[in-house]
């Protein structure tokens, strides 16, 4: 017989160096998981991605036990990292605050594919340069 589920959320954490200090220690015990528990699955599923961000979907059971899915990191994460920047602009339309290539844009479409609706790479390439017009972020090329 399947495990009843009891809740599914999503977090946001540092790959392979989560904590339990507050945001995500606090968040988890008021779902009703053990942190350290968590932390130390959670560490050990991303220890590849050494501190950049990324997504996971968190399932809880009604046994507290619980599973997680590991997304990639948020493509404005990805966009940052490439454009060297360390936030995107206040004022999207009027300010540019770095950029980007082609070729870039689409190493980060082939990195988040999985997690993508698009059909094919080149839907997924301009799902990231739209991300990154929001964000004041210019593609060249």
């Amino acid at each position: 017989m399947a495990k009843k589920i009891n809740s599914q959320f999503k977090i946001l954490a540092p790959g392979g160096q989560a904590t339990p200090a507050p945001p995500l220690g606090p968040a988890l015990g008021a779902k009703g998981i053990n942190p350290g528990q968590f932390i130390q699955k959670f560490n050990e599923a991303t220890r590849q991605f050494n501190g950049k961000v990324v997504g996971c979907i968190v399932t809880l059971y009604d046994d507290r036990s619980f599973e997680l899915e590991i997304k990639s990191s948020p493509a404005s994460v990805l966009i940052k990292e490439k454009a060297g920047l360390d936030k995107g602009s206040g004022l999207v339309g009027k300010e540019t605050v770095g950029s980007i290539t082609r070729a870039q844009a689409e190493e980060i479409a082939r990195e988040k594919m999985a997690d993508l609706t698009a059909a094919d790479l080149d839907a997924a390439v301009r799902i990231i340069m739209g991300t990154a017009r929001s964000m004041g972020v210019k593609v060249e090329g």
